[in-house]
């Protein structure tokens, strides 16, 4: 179960790495500079992300899935390939940030229910930044305050 969730979660990591490196390279308007830095800091946390998702994978003794093919197969963070506008960017990787949210909290589950704690430790720590992602990019949305 762990193991199946892990690999989920690398192929949804990666995709989602890419899909926020996508958005870096690509962004146009006023607010040109902000979201070009932020999102770099989005994807550059995903991409470190990456290697130690897949060693955590091995030490299950499970083999880490390495192939843009089983990644499609795999993510649950559905692929992009329009280059929408900044506002709309920063919606899709809101929405992008709670379909990981919940994968995350599916591996921590897992990994306590497997008393693979160091796992959990990692996935908490992901929790912990992906949370606090999702509260930059609400900020980012936000026109006024309430």
């Amino acid at each position: 179960m762990l193991a199946d969730l892990m690999k989920i979660l690398l192929a949804s990591d990666f995709s989602y790495y890419l899909k926020a490196h996508f958005f870096h390279w690509n962004v146009e308007g006023k607010d040109f500079y902000q979201y070009h830095k932020f999102l770099q800091k989005v994807y550059k946390d995903a991409y470190e992300a990456v290697d130690t998702i897949a060693e955590q994978i091995r030490t299950l003794d499970e083999y880490a899935p390495g192939s843009l093919t089983r990644y499609h197969e795999l993510s649950r963070i559905q692929d992009q390939t329009k280059v929408p506008r900044a506002h709309l960017m920063i919606e899709e990787l809101l929405s992008d940030s709670h379909v990981m949210i919940n994968l995350l909290n599916e591996c921590f589950a897992a990994a306590t229910q497997e008393n693979k704690q160091d796992i959990a430790n990692f996935i908490a720590e992901r929790l912990t930044q992906t949370n606090k992602f999702i509260w930059m990019l609400q900020s980012f949305l936000r026109e006024s305050r309430a």
